[in-house]
């Protein structure tokens, strides 16, 4: 086998020598032909607890407060003629100048810091939509009328989103009881789930999770065509000669017809 220079290696297959590093300090292993993966979503409802209910409503609470919070902070900032703040800086400015000097706000803490900066990077990119002339001003988040949801997502290569056929455990809400049983795919090692979110309507909880799981390949198709000819006395004769039997004329069928 060849030895060849960093340098060398990534341009050979396409990469550049931060991304060798990178997955060197990951562990990745390079192959020659890995199978593709695609990301998919399930969604189902969930039956959580009395106190797991209370936490997604503080959670989805916050989060509304957030996204308006920063929409009045940048409608304020535009009157004054000055410039215009992203999520990025927003959420930096939050934490390190705003709630310390603002004790009386430290409730915004007290849920997932996931869920609340998700919340500021979808205000922020309702601004970009607004400025780019695809959509209209942001519109505020109503309590009555909203789709704020509650977001998590897997935290480095090695923690998993744990899934079960019946339940799945989601952080800061552990363990949550699935409707459809099997639905989500609970494989650690083909299906990881990557992110999710749980939403509220109508007084019945949500959750959707994107899952990273590998590409099904496409059957290869012959390049010949095949003839079948329906008939009374055999089910089906196909072209290549062989037929199957008309199940209707069994004796078993007759007599399950005479019960």
């Amino acid at each position: 086998m060849s030895n060849y220079k960093p340098k060398e290696f990534a341009e050979m297959i396409g990469a550049s020598v931060k991304i060798l590093q990178r997955w060197g300090r990951e562990n990745i292993k390079i192959k020659g032909r890995e199978r593709k993966k695609l990301r998919k979503s399930y969604k189902t409802e969930i039956f959580p607890t009395p106190e797991q209910k209370q936490i997604i409503h503080r959670t989805i609470g916050v989060c509304r407060f957030i996204y308006n919070f920063y929409l009045a902070y940048n409608k304020e900032r535009y009157e004054k003629e000055e410039r215009f703040v992203s999520g990025y800086d927003f959420s930096k400015w939050l934490n390190q100048e705003y709630l310390p000097q603002n004790p009386e706000f430290s409730w915004m803490k007290e849920v997932s810091s996931k869920s609340v900066k998700q919340s500021i990077m979808n205000a922020d990119k309702a601004f970009k939509n607004f400025f780019q002339h695809k959509t209209g001003f942001p519109n505020w988040k109503k309590k009555s009328n909203s789709d704020v949801k509650m977001y998590f997502v897997k935290n480095g290569t090695k923690q998993i989103i744990s899934c079960e056929r019946h339940r799945i455990k989601i952080p800061t809400l552990d363990w949550v009881k699935l409707k459809e049983k099997g639905y989500i795919r609970t494989n650690p090692e083909t299906h990881i789930i990557k992110s999710g979110t749980v939403s509220m309507k109508a007084g019945r909880y949500y959750i959707s999770v994107l899952v990273e799981e590998p590409k099904t390949e496409k059957p290869i198709l012959n390049d010949f065509g095949i003839g079948i000819d329906l008939g009374i006395k055999d089910f089906a004769i196909c072209s290549h000669e062989k037929s199957y039997k008309n199940i209707n004329k069994t004796a078993r069928i007759r007599k399950l017809e005479k019960v």
